[in-house]
């Protein structure tokens, strides 16, 4: 039987979500660490990589069950006791056998927080702290992702892909809470993608921001926190 994982975790420990040969501390490395221990061998396919520190709340996994495992909220209890504190299993459903985690994803929604305030301890692996923060500027210029182009001035450098052309449906800003929240939901994000976007929304003018959409001039711009990103959502 073919589940689907929804996964929540706190990100800022390990070393990414996708599994690694020198190391197990990764959110993939960690389930499928509880999983084999429940006589569960198939590969937890994940719907995108997070990079380290990167948060989610909404993370989608699929994985192929043995017949034996059909009581899924008790699976999904024991792998809530069994993982770390830092990752939680929101929930497991029976999904068709074609299901894809990955291929299957029509959309992804990411979020970037940001506070303008004196960073603190208790929040600082959470939000990202900046002072002075021109909320105006980036509730414009974050409308200018909107739209396909191509995004090949925004990507970390050794990334192997067959197209650096992505579609951006929703960009916007907004403020909650005391925070400034920025939305970005598209087909699919290249490696460092919106750190970068947002990098540009926080130092780089309009006009800098449109010669780079439109590869004319690469402004060498420096990718925003990583503690401040959470992949919200996946969209089939």
């Amino acid at each position: 039987m073919r589940c689907a994982i929804t996964l929540a975790y706190n990100g800022t420990t390990f070393l990414g979500s996708q599994t690694q040969t020198e190391s197990k501390n990764t959110i993939l490395g960690n389930l499928e660490h509880v999983l084999s221990a429940l006589s569960i061998d198939s590969k937890v396919v994940a719907s995108g990589r997070t990079d380290k520190g990167v948060h989610a709340t909404g993370q989608v996994c699929h994985v192929d069950l043995p017949p034996f495992w059909s009581d899924l909220e008790k699976l999904q209890r024991v792998c809530n006791q069994m993982l770390p504190h830092a990752i939680q299993v929101k929930s497991i459903k029976a999904v068709s056998d074609d299901f894809h985690a990955r291929y299957g994803a029509k959309r992804r929604v990411y979020r970037y927080i940001i506070k303008d305030a004196q960073s603190n301890p208790f929040e600082n692996d959470f939000v990202t702290f900046i002072r002075h923060v021109d909320f105006e500027a980036i509730k414009q210029n974050i409308k200018l992702f909107v739209g396909e182009h191509d995004f090949k001035f925004f990507m970390k450098t050794g990334s192997d892909v067959k197209t650096t052309t992505r579609v951006i449906y929703k960009a916007y800003a907004y403020k909650h809470k005391g925070t400034i929240v920025l939305n970005f939901e598209a087909n699919g994000f290249l490696r460092s993608q919106i750190r970068l976007m947002v990098g540009a929304l926080l130092k780089s003018t309009c006009q800098e921001i449109e010669e780079q959409l439109a590869c004319v001039k690469n402004h060498k711009i420096k990718p925003a926190p990583s503690n401040g990103l959470y992949l919200a959502r996946i969209k089939y």
